[in-house]
């Protein structure tokens, strides 16, 4: 570490020898080095293979070395906006950023005689196009969708925010990754608490990387809140949605190499919200969010109301006899409900790792020949397959995917509980749910209840 935050020094020689020990030059052969003369001088550029564009450093080298040695400049800062013909331009005078910049795959050119490093950013990633999400769609809106490259995330923002008070402000987090994480907020609009507050903890982390991206950053910033399941973020992989909520007051979070966004502050309302809230008009998109709401307590307690009145089976109306399970029970309704539960979530993973040209058959044959099957030979009353199969399904009306799991796994305590102390553990499992919402606290300051907590 001593030598990383060491100055530049003035021979070439020296930095050549300070940066081969710094950078395997040798055993990377992505890490190159090539040696040049500009103006007289000996130089030394490093970059990495893959990550520039050639055509672009080609002509700036073309124009470097026809400087003739009596127009070379004394001094780096003067060399980078009097001879470099390029606008991204930077001067370091310590090791510690050049590794950096280099890392990160901007060109990095030392001149014999200047006591600085001149770092050309001509960098370039390997992209993919920016489509619209899979998951995150809508029927009206664009099309484009964040990818892997943060600067074309933001990039997309600022395409649809020409506001000068829009503010990208730069962090890094990762001692060895390095990951660029960028807060995109109005300094107009935005809480400069919540800003602050966001700040502090972000540069607070201590970890090597950020493999998982923005889940290693959420768990960082999180901590120890590991007990409720409730996710403290908004995720998100649509820019038009990014935008709108940013001209809300609220905070983005970028990381590289995610393609989605983080939402700042955020309620269970901001939660179950989708694109086509926007898109749709008033009346409109407040009936989605009200049917998705309704649907929403539907995945989390009809199956324990099933199983609470098939127990007391005198609690049933008459107008609604017709819910009893009429069919003979071989195995108890709370384990059927639960097997059925492992049984949904194994023919997702499988459909994820099915090919997409075999997704569908699968799917076809898995919900018709062994719902069918496992219905006729005992295993399984209709009725609980009726129940369980519309829970399945209302799942997928909710955009956010941990919100969902976090409301499976509240369905399941509510069975247990129900199962084990009938109408005492029902009431007890949705107390427990309640103290779980009014206590999910995210780093806003704000629970999912939208009530401001000290």
């Amino acid at each position: 570490m001593m030598q990383e935050t060491q100055k530049v020094c003035r021979t070439i020689g020296e930095n050549r020898q300070i940066m081969s020990q710094l950078l395997p030059i040798q055993e990377s052969f992505d890490l190159i080095r090539r040696d040049i003369r500009i103006g007289g001088r000996d130089c030394a550029l490093y970059f990495i293979d893959g990550m520039l564009k050639d055509e672009v450093l080609f002509k700036i080298m073309d124009s470097l070395m026809k400087i003739p040695a009596s127009d070379m400049p004394q001094d780096a800062g003067c060399f980078s906006w009097q001879s470099v013909p390029y606008s991204e331009v930077d001067v370091y005078g310590d090791f510690d950023r050049i590794l950096r910049n280099i890392l990160s795959g901007v060109p990095v050119l030392f001149v014999d005689g200047y006591e600085a490093a001149i770092a050309i950013d001509c960098r370039t990633y390997p992209a993919r196009g920016v489509d619209e999400p899979a998951k995150d769609k809508s029927l009206r809106g664009s099309r484009d969708g964040f990818v892997e490259t943060v600067s074309f995330d933001t990039a997309l923002i600022r395409r649809r925010i020409r506001d000068p008070h829009l503010v990208m402000e730069m962090l890094e987090v990762g001692d060895s990754s390095r990951s660029d994480v960028v807060l995109s907020y109005m300094n107009n609009l935005a809480d400069p608490k919540l800003l602050s507050n966001l700040r502090e903890k972000i540069k607070a982390i201590h970890v090597s990387d950020l493999c998982m991206n923005q889940q290693s950053l959420a768990e960082a910033l999180i901590g120890s809140k590991w007990y409720n399941p409730f996710p403290k973020f908004k995720f998100t992989e649509r820019p038009d949605t990014t935008a709108a909520c940013i001209m809300e007051g609220k905070v983005a979070i970028l990381v590289d190499n995610s393609p989605s966004a983080m939402i700042l502050p955020t309620s269970i309302l901001d939660m179950i919200e989708e694109a086509n809230d926007y898109y749709f008009p008033a009346w409109t998109s407040l009936y989605l969010k009200v049917s998705r709401i309704i649907i929403l307590l539907l995945t989390v307690f009809l199956t324990p109301v099933f199983l609470l009145l098939m127990n007391n089976p005198q609690w049933i109306p008459s107008s609604l006899e017709f819910v009893a399970v009429k069919d003979i029970v071989n195995i108890p309704l709370v384990y059927q409900l639960l097997i059925l539960e492992i049984a949904i979530d194994g023919l997702r993973l499988a459909a994820l790792s099915t090919p997409n040209m075999l997704s569908t058959p699968l799917s076809i044959f898995a919900g018709l020949v062994l719902g069918e099957f496992a219905v006729n030979s005992g295993w399984f009353n209709s009725e609980v397959m009726l129940y369980m199969a519309f829970v399945a399904i209302a799942n997928y009306t909710q955009p956010n995917f941990e919100l969902g799991y976090a409301l499976k796994f509240m369905r399941i305590i509510l069975l247990l509980l129900t199962a084990f102390f009938d109408w005492i553990g029902f009431a007890a499992g949705c107390i427990f749910l309640l103290v779980l919402l009014c206590t999910n606290k995210t780093l806003s300051g704000r629970n999912y209840l939208n009530v401001k907590m000290n």
